[in-house]
């Protein structure tokens, strides 16, 4: 930039010459001060203005005699020229760098979850949560806790550093106060949302907390007759004395129907005249500040269920009656559990139970009289008892009696006759010279067969030293004391009139050495 040029007073103009004198020239005192601001103002290139025009100094064509005592002005397009200049030097600068790529968006993680109160005392309060549903992009630090006084609007924060336990005990409250706290889940992609208690906890010492000790006989349904009086008795412990209270099905008592007493021990649930209407979930709760104890109870009120419907009598055979029918329209508000089964003898009138606690609906009538007829009929039963009424046969079973006289069956007679045949052949036998031996074989055949023993092919006769017998088929031939002349083959043949047949072995005698 060029150098400030000292700036000098000019003189007041002399009186021009006796030539034609041109029109008198404006001041210039604003002049001098443009150089002056040049050099000061920075001159970043998109500020650079453009290129200015010449000074609004107005001058004509003509020569203007400047005196020489006035120090002339450095030239104003200077400074112009030099922003003209300035563009040429932005477009020579280097490309600025690429920009860098972006990074994934961290997610901070969700809000916790089930922030409820724990436990609560004079001077502190114990809260507990879950882990949120979504970590977010980092693993998670710790969790952050606030409370707010009731009546103001500022926040205090409780741990500094993030707790890793879901679980925090408030200390050194003021007995008395009124308190909301709120839970942060921290990690470093952000913190979430916070979560609240529902109300505002009062800080007070509570000596015993509040339970419900639900007798033994209310955690099963509860069963009482249409018409009879509902009077439960349901105790439970608490200090201070909690407050109570009754629902059913998710609703408020109808003090028309049921109506509740509670004392500091206990309450008792009352119905005058129970109603099947009444039957439901009922809900009992004890609270004490934000703590509580719930209890439900089922009560089912129940009448005998009403007849059986359409019963019919399909099959009547020998001392047996078949019966079937279908469930009552009524079941008396309580599930059926099985039928009772009566017959009555038409002659007597009478009626005798033939099935108890039956669970199907067709059954079979044993054990009836021949000759007589019977009515049928059948009671519903459920956890109140038989139905008032039962549902009655129209046409009653006749047992008839069956036809006395006998008609002998006429059985074909078998033919047994057979050819003759060994079930059992002759073994080859060795046995030594004076010892008796036997052979043994089994025949059978009808008519009964001849059997005809043979040595060496010839028939063996009446010979004392030869015994033959015949029983049940088995045939024996014993042979006494042999002597090495009576070895060879023996063949015992048997013949009938429907052919023969035969069967044959060897004999050894072996002489004692």
């Amino acid at each position: 930039m060029p150098a400030k040029a000292p700036i000098k007073k000019s003189p007041a103009p002399k009186a021009a010459s006796s030539k034609a004198q041109p029109a008198p020239v404006p001041p210039i005192e604003p002049v001098p001060e443009v150089p002056a601001a040049v050099p000061e103002a920075p001159a970043p290139v998109p500020e650079v203005p453009a290129p200015a025009p010449e000074p609004t100094v107005p001058v004509t064509d003509a020569a203007v005699p400047v005196p020489e005592d006035i120090v002339l002005v450095p030239d104003v397009a200077a400074p112009a020229a030099e922003a003209k200049k300035a563009p040429e030097s932005v477009a020579e600068a280097p490309p600025p760098p690429p920009p860098e790529p972006e990074l994934p968006k961290e997610e901070p993680p969700s809000e916790p979850t089930s922030l409820s109160v724990d436990d609560v005392d004079d001077t502190s309060l114990s809260v507990k949560w879950k882990c949120p549903d979504k970590e977010g992009t980092a693993a998670l630090d710790g969790y952050l806790l606030e409370y707010q006084k009731e009546g103001s609007v500022e926040w205090i924060l409780v741990n500094k550093e993030p707790s890793v336990s879901t679980r925090y005990a408030i200390k050194e409250l003021a007995t008395g106060d009124k308190i909301l706290v709120r839970v942060k889940a921290v990690s470093k992609a952000g913190i979430s949302p916070p979560t609240a208690l529902e109300h505002f906890v009062q800080i007070r010492e509570i000596v015993d907390r509040p339970k419900i000790r639900l007798p033994r006989y209310l955690r099963q349904m509860f069963v009482k007759h249409v018409g009879e009086a509902v009077n439960l008795v349901i105790p439970f412990q608490g200090k201070p004395r909690p407050q109570v209270h009754w629902s059913k099905d998710g609703q408020p008592l109808d003090p028309k129907h049921a109506s509740v007493r509670n004392s500091e021990k206990d309450t008792i649930l009352f119905i005058r005249t129970s109603e099947r209407k009444d039957s439901g979930i009922y809900e009992v709760t004890v609270q004490i500040d934000s703590l509580e104890d719930k209890a439900k109870l089922e009560i089912k009120i129940a009448e005998r269920p009403g007849p059986p419907k359409s019963i019919r009598l399909v099959d009547v055979w020998g001392f047996n009656a078949a019966l079937e029918w279908t469930p009552p329209s009524d079941d008396g508000n309580s599930e059926i559990t099985g039928y009772t089964v009566q017959k009555s003898d038409k002659k007597t009138g009478e009626w005798f139970t033939v099935l108890e606690h039956y669970h199907q609906t067709n059954c079979t009538v044993s054990d009836l009289i021949i000759g007589n007829s019977y009515f049928l009929r059948v009671f519903a039963e459920n956890l109140c008892g038989l139905s008032e009424k039962a549902t009655v046969t129209k046409d009653y079973a006749v047992i008839k009696k069956p036809d006395i006289g006998y008609i002998p069956v006429e059985y074909k007679e078998r033919d047994f006759t057979e050819a003759p045949k060994f079930t059992q052949v002759l073994n080859d036998k060795s046995t030594t010279t004076g010892y008796s031996t036997k052979m043994f074989c089994s025949v059978r055949g009808y008519p009964k067969p001849k059997i005809v023993w043979m040595k060496n092919q010839m028939e063996i006769r009446e010979d004392p030293k030869f015994r033959t017998l015949v029983n049940e088929g088995v045939c024996t031939l014993e042979i006494r004391k042999p002597c090495p002349f009576d070895g060879g083959v023996y063949t015992c043949k048997a013949v009938n009139s429907l052919g023969e047949a035969s069967v044959d072995c060897r004999l050894d005698v072996k002489v004692p050495q």
